[in-house]
């Protein structure tokens, strides 16, 4: 089929391919865009027209095809509803509760005063210790609650 053949089919079967999809449900002005795209795609790939006598029911398949690709794509990218759901389950404090938990008992003294607001000189005047002991004390309880954390992870 050469190209002024398929011109004339274009002319002749634009209008019945808006109808096919108006049939099948496509609102007016989205049904003459994908007749336009699929008379378009059509004509990029007439090569692989097998009967030229089946030029406007061709195009109408790709036109339909047109269509379901995308309302499906459409049906996939719906906005998600807005649900309200309000709860006054504090999750940060049932995290850190378990998280507490799994250290040992002197470690649970010391991160609980740092939780508190008191800074490492203040831990060590209450404990009686250095600055610098409670400073890797409480590295050291940090580090061994992240691997606990880790290690429920994976």
């Amino acid at each position: 089929m050469t190209d002024i053949d398929y011109g004339r089919a274009y002319q002749s079967g634009f209008k019945r391919t808006v109808r096919f999809l108006i049939s099948k449900g496509v609102i007016g002005e989205l049904a003459e865009e994908i007749a336009q795209a699929a008379w378009t795609r059509g004509w990029e790939r007439l090569e692989q027209l097998r009967n030229e006598l089946s030029v406007s029911t061709w195009v109408n398949k790709i036109a339909f095809n047109l269509y379901r690709r995308g309302t499906y794509s459409d049906r996939r990218q719906q906005p998600l509803m807005d649900i309200s759901c309000e709860s006054n389950v504090n999750v940060a404090a049932i995290d850190l509760a378990r998280l507490m938990n799994s250290c040992c008992p002197s470690d649970q003294a010391l991160l609980k005063r740092q939780l508190q607001g008191l800074t490492a000189s203040e831990i060590a005047h209450e404990v009686g210790t250095t600055e610098t002991a409670v400073r890797i004390r409480l590295m050291r309880a940090r580090r061994s609650a992240r691997s606990v954390v880790y290690a429920r992870a994976s």
